[in-house]
């Protein structure tokens, strides 16, 4: 005879729509995305195979609900990590670079599924206008620093993607399994000051 916990999980909900997309992200940071199906999530929550189209139409709605959700996260982190408390240009961007990486390391699946979504073709507006709101941040942390003579002067986006190809790239490296998870702090804080050094202005 079945206990209990042998019966699917069932939730009631307050708002189904969130308690899909919560369920999707831990099938794909447990399975990838070819696993995610809207069948699948609906029977992990306890609600009928066609629920879920009251709020995704299909698959790749979902995917790119998931993403849309994910670049607002991100954009509250690296907010939050940037400030405006004084503090100096170098820290206030290591602050930022450790934001990123824990997320995308936290995240890794999802960071995928969000870069991914962004740049597909037919992209919906809405999830292009959250890919830019999340990255507002870095592009700020930039114009300060130029502003204070710490970055030099120069087209913005030019020289934020510059810098954070460096950051974006500890994080991949960090997900490849090529950086110790215990060094990477350290290895994050060593890349700013580099990455200061190299954005100041010379003469």
């Amino acid at each position: 005879m079945g206990t209990q916990t042998d019966a699917p999980r069932r939730y009631h909900h307050g708002n189904l729509r969130e308690a899909l997309l919560r369920r999707a992200e831990e099938v794909l940071a447990e399975s990838g995305a070819g696993e995610l199906s809207l069948r699948g999530i609906a029977r992990d929550v306890g609600v009928s195979h066609a629920a879920p189209r009251r709020h995704f139409a299909d698959k790749q709605a979902l995917l790119d609900a998931l993403a849309e959700d994910g670049f607002g996260r991100l954009a509250v982190a690296l907010d939050a990590s940037v400030g405006d408390d004084g503090r100096p240009f170098v820290e206030r961007l290591a602050a930022m670079a450790e934001a990123y990486v824990g997320f995308a390391v936290g995240h890794a699946a999802l960071l995928d599924v969000m870069f991914t979504g962004k740049h597909r073709p037919g992209v919906d507006a809405s999830l292009l206008a959250a890919g830019a709101r999340a990255f507002q941040a870095p592009l700020a942390l930039v114009v300060a620093g130029q502003a204070s003579g710490d970055v030099v002067p120069g087209d913005v986006e030019r020289v934020a993607t510059s810098a954070w190809a460096a950051i974006h790239g500890l994080a991949s490296m960090a997900n490849a399994g090529l950086l110790d998870a215990e060094a990477l702090p350290g290895i994050v804080a060593d890349t700013a000051e580099r990455l200061v050094l190299g954005l100041r202005p010379r003469g």
